[in-house]
C-alpha cells in the first residue's frame, strides 16, 4: 500500500516515471497472509499511523487493517492501487534518500491482482471519506462516498483466490498466524510509540501497547523476560569521514538525518536464550537480516554467558540514508550498508558500555525473592570478618581514576562473608560480589589484552602426552620438547602460571583442547584468588575497583553472574521502614504516628 506521507509535501500518489521503475529492484511478491499484513502495515506507519488494528480472518483468507494516519482524498483513493504509483518518491535521485518503509509503489497494485481489495479513507482534515472497490489491474471500478473516522481501512479478501496452486503450497494456518504475529512484533519494536490491536475471526487474539523505546516492547512479547533484566541505551555516531556516499549529499542534510544507534540488550546475568533468535538489527525503522552485524552482536557478548546460551539483543541504526542501499535487493529486509566495518566497531563500542556498571545506565529492580531468601539467610548465621584498615596502592589508584573517567558507580569494600564474598556498598544500596569470579573476569581480559608466555626455569615435565596434547600446546605457542621416555618438557608458560606450584597440572589443562580464548579461560580461572582465600579491605577494595573497569563486569568468561545487588529500596521494603509508628504499634488509626525516613 502506497498512500499519504508526511516525508512528500501534498501527500499525493503518483505513477513513478519509466527511467525511475526502471531502476528499481523488483519487489518482494505477496506469498502469505503475513506479507500481505506486513505491507499494510508498514504504509499505515508511513502516514503518520499512532494507533493500528489488524483483524484477520484466515480460514477466509481476508485481512482488514485500519489505522489512524493521515488518509487519503478521493484522487489518492482513485489511484492508490495502480502500478508503481506512490507518494514516497518522485524521481531517481530519491532512490538513494529513502525515509520511508514503502517506496515501490507496488503493494497494493499486487494485492488487487491476487484479492478482492477494498480501501475506506479520509483524509485528515476533511470533512469527506471515501470507499474504493478495485479490479485485478488495480483500477478503483466502484467509488462512494463513506462514513469514516480520519484515516485508513484496507481490506483483502479472498486472498489467492484465484491462485489456488499459490494457496496449496503455503504453510498451514497455525503457522502462518504464527508468522504474523512475529511480523507485527518485530515491527512494533522499531516502532515502539504504536499501539497494536489485533483481532482473530472476530476476538482479540493480542495487544502491544505503545512505550517509548523499544526497551518497554520487548518484556510485552518475551513474557519471560522482565524490563530490570534489560539496559537500554542510546548513543550518537558520527558519520564515517572518509565515507565517498557523502560525496553529493547536502551538508544541512547530513546534520538532519544525524546517526544514532539505540541498543536494547538482555543483561548477560539475567536473560538469554539457547538460540541465537534475538539478535536483531534494524535500520531506519525496518528490521534486516544482517549476518556481520548479527555476528558483531555475539562476538561482542561473547564470553559472558553460559555455554551454548546466545544473548537477548536488539540494535536499531538510525543513520542517514546516504548509507543505505535499500535497492540493492528485491527484499527491503535485506540492505546494502556502506562502510560496514565502522559501524560493526561502533556497535561493539556500544555494547561495551551498556554492560559497565555505570551510575547512570544502572537500574535495579526485582530480585526480591531471591534478596528476601538471602536476608533470612543472614539473620540464622552471620561469619563476617571485618577489617576497618583502609590502604590506598597506586595501582588502585589508577583504577579509580578510570572508573572516574568512564562514569562508573562509586563501590566501597567493607566485609568478607565466608571468605568468598565481598560486600560493597554503593550509592543506592549493597552488593554481594563473589571474589573469585570477579577476579577471574579481571585475569581473563589482562590476558586477551597482553597474552605473554615467558621462559619457564627450569622446565615443567609433563608425562604421557598424547599426539594431540603435544599439537594442542604448540598450536598455543608452547615449547614442547621430548625429555625421555613419555616425559616432555615445556620450556615457556602464560605469565600467569609462572611461579605457581600447579602449573603442571595447568599446563594438562591446557592441552585438553580448544582455541586460545579457550586456553585464556581456563588459565584465568586456575590463577584467580580461591574462594575461602581471607582478604584484608584493601586487597578487597582492589579487587573491586580492578573488576568494575572490566569490559564485560556481570558476568565472568563461563557466564556466571559476579554480583548479587541488595538495593535500599529492597532493604527498606524488607525491614518495613515504610511503616508508620503509630499504626506499627497500634496507636488509634495512625493519626498520632511518626513516619520513619
Amino acid at each position: 500500500m502506497e498512500k499519504g506521507s508526511s516525508t512528500l509535501v501534498s501527500g499525493t500518489i503518483q505513477t513513478l516515471p519509466a527511467e525511475v521503475v526502471n531502476l528499481i529492484a523488483a519487489g518482494e511478491v505477496i506469498d502469505s497472509l503475513a506479507a500481505a499484513v506486513r505491507e499494510l502495515v508498514e504504509n499505515a506507519i508511513d502516514a503518520g499511523a499512532r494507533r493500528i488494528a489488524v483483524a484477520l480472518w484466515p480460514e477466509l483468507w481476508r485481512v482488514r487493517v485500519a489505522d489512524n494516519g493521515t488518509g487519503m482524498d478521493l484522487a489518492d483513493v482513485q489511484q492508490a492501487a495502480a502500478a508503481h504509483s506512490t507518494s514516497k518518491i518522485r524521481n531517481q535521485d530519491d532512490l538513494w534518500q529513502i525515509t520511508s518503509l514503502g517506496f515501490r509503489g507496488e503493494a497494493l497494485h499486487s494485492l488487487a491482482a491476487l484479492a478482492q481489495l477494498e480501501i475506506c479513507s479520509r483524509l485528515v482534515g476533511s470533512r469527506e471519506g471515501w470507499r474504493a472497490v478495485y479490479n485485478n489491474q488495480g483500477q478503483a471500478v466502484q467509488v462512494e462516498a463513506a462514513a469514516i473516522a480520519p484515516g485508513t481501512v484496507v481490506t483483502v479478501s479472498n486472498l489467492f483466490g484465484n491462485w489456488s496452486v499459490r494457496r496449496q503450497g503455503l504453510p498451514s494456518i497455525p503457522q502462518q498466524l504464527r508468522a504474523v504475529q512475529a511480523t507485527i512484533q518485530q515491527i512494533a519494536l522499531c516502532h515502539p510509540t504504536l499501539t497494536w490491536q489485533v483481532q482473530q475471526n472476530d476476538r482479540p487474539w493480542f495487544t502491544i501497547g505503545a512505550g517509548t523505546t523499544a526497551k518497554q516492547i520487548l518484556p510485552q512479547i518475551l513474557r519471560q523476560v522482565r524490563l530490570s533484566d534489560l539496559q537500554q541505551l542510546t548513543v550518537e555516531v558520527p558519520l564515517p569521514s572518509d565515507s565517498s556516499d557523502n560525496r553529493d549529499v547536502p551538508a544541512e542534510r547530513l546534520q538532519e538525518n544525524g546517526s544514532k544507534i539505540h541498543l536494547v540488550l538482555g543483561l548477560p546475568d539475567r536473560c538469554h536464550r539457547h538460540r541465537p533468535d534475538w539478535v536483531r538489527v534494524a535500520t531506519n525503522g525496518r528490521l534486516v537480516r544482517s549476518p556481520e552485524l548479527e555476528q558483531t552482536i555475539l562476538a561482542a557478548t561473547a564470553r559472558t554467558l553460559p555455554r551454548d546460551r546466545y544473548p537477548i539483543c536488539l540494535v536499531h541504526l538510525q543513520i542517514c540514508p546516504s548509507q543505505i542501499d535499500w535497492n540493492r535487493h528485491p527484499a527491503k529486509a535485506e540492505i546494502y550498508l556502506h562502510s560496514l566495518g565502522y559501524w560493526q566497531e561502533q556497535i561493539t563500542q556500544a555494547i561495551e558500555q551498556a554492560l559497565r556498571l555505570g551510575s547512570t545506565n544502572f537500574t535495579e529492580t526485582g530480585r526480591s525473592q531471591r534478596i528476601s531468601q538471602l536476608l533470612k539467610a543472614s539473620e540464622q548465621k552471620g561469619g563476617y570478618h571485618l577489617s576497618r584498615e583502609v590502604k590506598s596502592t597506586p595501582a588502585g589508584d589508577e583504577n579509580r581514576h578510570q572508573a572516574e573517567n568512564l562514569g562508573l558507580m562509586e563501590l566501597r569494600a567493607i566485609a568478607q562473608v565466608h571468605s568468598m564474598y565481598i560486600l560493597a556498598e554503593h550509592p543506592t544500596g549493597m552488593w554481594l560480589v563473589e571474589q573469585h569470579i570477579a577476579h577471574e573476569r579481571v585475569l581473563y581480559e589482562q590476558l586477551c589484552d597482553r597474552w605473554q608466555l615467558v621462559p619457564l626455569e627450569p622446565p615443567a615435565i609433563l608425562n604421557y602426552l598424547t599426539p594431540t596434547q603435544i599439537e594442542q600446546l604448540q598450536r598455543l605457542g608452547l615449547e614442547v620438547e621430548p625429555f625421555g621416555e613419555q616425559m616432555w618438557a615445556v620450556r615457556n608458560i602464560p605469565a600467569l602460571l609462572k611461579g605457581r606450584s600447579d602449573c603442571a597440572a595447568a599446563l594438562l589443562e591446557l592441552s585438553l583442547g580448544g582455541d586460545l580464548q579457550t586456553a585464556q579461560v581456563a588459565t584465568a580461572c586456575r590463577s584467580a584468588i580461591r574462594n575461602g582465600t581471607p582478604l584484608s579491605l584493601p586487597q578487597m577494595q582492589t579487587l573491586l575497583d580492578e573488576w568494575k573497569v572490566t569490559r564485560n563486569p556481570r558476568t565472568c568468561p563461563h557466564g556466571r553472574p559476579i554480583y548479587l545487588s541488595l538495593e535500599e529500596s529492597d532493604l527498606a521494603r524488607f525491614f518495613r521502614r515504610h511503616w508508620v509508628i503509630g499504626k506499627s504499634h497500634g496507636i488509634g488509626n495512625g493519626e498520632l504516628g511518626i513516619a520513619l525516613p
